[in-house]
């Protein structure tokens, strides 16, 4: 299984307790960014290149727990920044998890292995480490040489004392189908439950504007990844629907309002991403936001390239719950043939737009 069934059923019982009370918006996973200085300076990433008076700045366990509650987000992400940098970490992720919330605390994993006693194996936490490619590839990604070596053995020090562990890759237009393959095969023999991987967002401050694709590059080269005879020895721990619109095969739009972003500055407008201001309560953000405005079916230039697992994966358990179409191609993606992947000359064929949510690993039926 990609993720503990709890947590599929936690996020079922959510969903379907909103709909009871016919709430159209709602959270279903929190990013949750507890400061933004890191120790790394990736070339994809532009947190860093805020003043120097709000990289020192922490979000108190007090703000996270009031946010968490405030959103009723049933799974929490912890992004920054590098979290392990946070001196109350360990106190945010306890109380968190005394809460029964799904955590996935996202590392470089520089700080992990010396940081392991602080935590307790649960199968409410799992450590996200970021790994882009094999040795050389990340290393360059990340801009340090060694830190793939580091996250390996840092992943091996957390298995053996019973952590769950799963890995987030972003993938850029210089991305190696063979070297993606050669770290899925590694990763899957080191015990990783699930891989995430979505390709990079543009972001304005990231060091370099060369690496990100356009949104038919995306959906080809993705289809190269996910339709390779090698895929089907991978576990991905994203929802079948998301990773067949990363192919192209489905049509799916932003639901930006289901993976909230709460940090030293508030909620962020409108997500993860972008940032256009900020507000004081999810409640605010969801009534003040103009949803109109953003996706791709809005022709904001900002959303036109993007296929981020942040606005897309909730749409794509809406899509699974929200019609019997959605579920069926759900069903016929996770027990069916794996698709082939799509020559590279044949361009992307169009697909039919479903109605439009997160996170069930139905995957989790085979």
């Amino acid at each position: 299984m990609t993720v503990p069934w709890q947590q599929s059923v936690a996020v079922l019982r959510h969903v379907f307790r909103n709909r009871w009370r016919g709430n159209k918006r709602y959270a279903l996973v929190l990013m949750l960014e507890p400061l933004m200085r890191c120790n790394l300076a990736c070339v994809g990433c532009g947190k860093i290149q805020h003043p120097a008076e709000v990289l020192r700045r922490n979000v108190s366990p007090e703000q996270c727990f009031q946010a968490v509650e405030e959103c009723e987000a049933p799974v929490v992400a912890i992004p920054g920044g590098e979290p392990l940098l946070h001196p109350q970490i360990d106190s945010i992720v306890d109380g968190l998890v005394a809460r029964k919330k799904y955590v996935y605390l996202c590392t470089n994993a520089i700080k992990l292995q010396e940081s392991l006693h602080k935590f307790k194996p649960s199968r409410y936490l799992a450590f996200s480490v970021h790994m882009d490619g094999m040795q050389a590839t990340h290393d360059a990604s990340v801009n340090r040489q060694g830190v793939f070596d580091i996250a390996i053995e840092a992943i091996q020090a957390a298995r053996a004392k019973g952590f769950r562990i799963t890995t987030n890759t972003t993938i850029f237009n210089h991305s190696s189908l063979d070297d993606l393959a050669a770290l899925f095969d590694r990763l899957m023999g080191l015990g990783v439950e699930g891989m995430m991987i979505a390709p990079g967002y543009a972001y304005s401050k990231a060091p370099d504007q060369h690496g990100f694709m356009g949104r038919e590059n995306s959906h080809a080269l993705f289809d190269q990844i996910l339709g390779d005879p090698r895929a089907r020895r991978w576990k991905f721990n994203q929802s079948p629907l998301y990773l067949e619109f990363l192919r192209g095969n489905y049509s799916l739009d932003c639901t930006a309002w289901g993976s909230p972003t709460y940090n030293v500055f508030g909620w962020q407008k409108p997500c993860y991403l972008m940032d256009e201001g900020y507000v004081s309560s999810y409640k605010e953000l969801l009534e003040s936001t103009d949803w109109s405005k953003y996706g791709h079916a809005s022709g904001n230039a900002k959303c036109a390239n993007c296929l981020m697992h942040c606005g897309f994966e909730p749409t794509a358990v809406e899509a699974t719950l929200g019609s019997m179409s959605g579920f069926w191609s759900t069903v016929r993606t996770v027990l069916g043939p794996r698709r082939p992947a799509r020559p590279k000359h044949e361009p992307l064929a169009p697909v039919s737009l479903e109605p439009s949510l997160p996170f069930v690993a139905l995957r989790d039926l085979r």
